[in-house]
């Protein structure tokens, strides 16, 4: 019995400690859009650029962090809508990683010798499409669109229904992936203001995943059983 005690308050402790990472994540996907440098060549090898690009790799694994907390929280009463949605939420941001990694570490060394790969590359985002063929990368951000709007929906929606984590921020988290398609209609400087909400979302689920109530301890009490028989 102390070991299944033990190995419940570890479990929660690990748990807990994704609370800041969902924190972190939120905090820099809504605070850096409004001054997020412009996606075209000129900015690439400004000293700005490389700043911002750390953040958002340090972001996306943050995300990547705070959703498996998010779900592992909710595991004991959640089903298959919070599981598809932290499967595919989880996947936007992986792939999310590899992208940011290619701003970060590849686009800055081509500034000089293949612009127009980097504004082909850019043009992905900035709605001016460049000349170059770069291969899958346009479709394979186009999956990741679609990863992002579903999983963001799937583990709102999961979220709200397992009723572990506070729903105001679960809904806000569904509601803003599902409003994400028509920010496509604005301009692309307007168009980064639609993560904000995302963003505030897990600032919310953040705490609530650091400073558990009595809904989590319900679900440990779940667990417990489990464990025991």
């Amino acid at each position: 019995m102390t070991t299944t005690a033990n190995r419940l308050l570890t479990s929660d402790t690990l748990i807990r400690s994704t609370g800041p990472f969902a924190i972190l994540a939120g905090l820099i996907y809504a605070g850096i859009q409004p001054i997020h440098p412009p996606d075209f060549l000129a900015s690439v090898t400004a000293p700005s650029w490389t700043i911002f690009m750390s953040l958002k790799l340090a972001m996306c694994l943050f995300f990547i962090i705070a959703i498996t907390g998010l779900y592992v929280r909710q595991v004991g009463r959640s089903g298959w809508t919070a599981l598809a949605g932290f499967v595919l939420f989880g996947l936007a941001w992986w792939l999310q990683t590899g992208f940011i990694f290619a701003e970060l570490f590849i686009l800055p060394p081509l500034a000089t010798v293949a612009p127009q790969f980097i504004d082909s590359f850019l043009g992905i985002v900035n709605q001016h499409p460049g000349t170059m063929d770069i291969g899958p990368i346009v479709p394979t951000y186009s999956v990741l669109g679609v990863l992002y709007l579903l999983g963001g929906i799937l583990l709102g929606i999961g979220t709200l229904r397992a009723g572990v984590l506070p729903r105001g921020p679960s809904a806000l988290l569904a509601v803003a992936a599902l409003v994400t398609p028509a920010a496509a209609l604005l301009p692309h400087e307007f168009q980064r203001y639609a993560a904000i909400p995302v963003g505030l979302a897990f600032i919310w689920l953040g705490f609530a995943l650091w400073f558990p109530r009595k809904a989590s301890a319900n679900v440990a009490g779940d667990l417990s059983q489990a464990v025991t028989g």
